[in-house]
């Protein structure tokens, strides 16, 4: 039986969608006043990308200019959400797991915590960590995570959408993952479990 679970938060733990308003409108507003000097049909895809992945990845992969990419990154360290976020419709699976969660995402600290905040969720788990992914990532975290705490790998569930981060990073360190994945954005992916929805989630951890 899982007792450890390691949870991604963005589109996780809530869906970036349903609070497509709160979340983004700020940030789309600052990147359609600059001169981001890419093609408008790059844009666009670029801003759906970052409803699931970190903005430095997607600004990266579409090439925005180190002074568009510098002035962003500034506005997102110094940002946070003020109102209140809509957790998953399955929310409540993660809720019920037995045992000691932890959050782990990527992104801004002050954000991200500030959205676990805006979930009203603080209380139902024993730690936040933040990675930046500007110098580390998700398997770094797990690492010391397991170190702090002395956990052993075989107790632990890591539960995440994206097959590139979480999922990748626990598989190489020998620990299950379930994999998130209701659009099947990754029908190749490997992962110890991938579902559709959190509806297996108990059975995944042997609760």
């Amino acid at each position: 039986m899982k007792q450890i679970f390691f949870i991604d938060l963005d589109n996780t733990i809530y869906f970036t969608k349903p609070n497509k308003m709160i979340l983004m409108t700020d940030l789309y507003d600052l990147l359609d006043k600059q001169n981001l000097a890419i093609a408008d049909d790059d844009y666009q895809l670029a801003k759906e990308e970052m409803l699931r992945t970190p903005f430095l990845k997607v600004a990266e992969k579409y090439n925005f200019s180190k002074a568009v990419m510098d002035k962003t990154v500034d506005f997102l360290a110094n940002r946070e959400v003020v109102k209140p976020l809509i957790p998953s419709d399955d929310y409540h699976y993660i809720k019920a797991l037995k045992g000691r969660k932890f959050i782990v995402t990527a992104g801004f600290p002050k954000q991200q915590k500030s959205k676990v905040k805006m979930l009203g969720i603080a209380d139902d788990f024993e730690e936040v960590c933040v990675v930046d992914v500007a110098v580390s990532n998700k398997k770094q975290a797990f690492i010391e995570l397991i170190e702090k705490y002395d956990f052993n790998k075989n107790d632990i569930l890591i539960i995440g959408d994206d097959a590139e981060s979480e999922i990748k990073f626990g598989l190489e360190l020998g620990i299950e993952t379930y994999l998130l994945d209701p659009e099947n954005i990754h029908p190749n992916a490997e992962s110890s479990y991938r579902e559709k929805d959190l509806s297996r989630l108990h059975e995944a951890a042997g609760q």
